[in-house]
């Protein structure tokens, strides 16, 4: 398994409203460029859109410690979705046969594991970024 490393920093801090408020900004900065659906555009889907707004909800339904955990990870990810030519893993979700997960692995500059995970609708053709993770210890 090919894994990317990112240059891009975790986000400092060490309580949730430090974290969501750096987080935040930087989601932000994204959001600013559009008037409509945020978006990043990704090297390995040959710059197209994928979609953020479905991040914050799947992250909103986490415990604190597990959005923090998360969240600090959200420049890593951004990063490795726009930078990232390297195959993920796709496989075809169970219950939804119109949809594709893509799991795209990254290292942080501190060599921690985390993995990106992009659900993409064949029909309507359109990727949205659904979660960031770190590899347990």
């Amino acid at each position: 398994m090919e894994i990317y490393k990112t240059k891009a920093k975790k986000l400092s801090g060490t309580d949730y409203r430090e974290i969501r408020r750096n987080a935040l900004a930087s989601y932000e900065l994204i959001r600013k460029r559009t008037k409509r659906r945020p978006y990043v555009r990704s090297a390995y889907f040959n710059k197209e859109k994928i979609f953020l707004g479905l991040f914050w909800g799947h992250l909103y339904e986490k415990n604190y410690r597990d959005q923090r955990r998360r969240m600090k990870l959200f420049n890593c990810a951004i990063e490795l979705i726009q930078k990232s030519r390297i195959n993920p893993v796709s496989k075809v979700n169970v219950d939804k046969p119109r949809e594709t997960l893509h799991r795209f692995s990254g290292l942080t500059p501190d060599n921690e594991l985390f993995f990106v995970q992009i659900k993409e609708d064949r029909i309507k053709k359109q990727k949205w970024l659904t979660s960031i993770f770190p590899v347990e210890k």
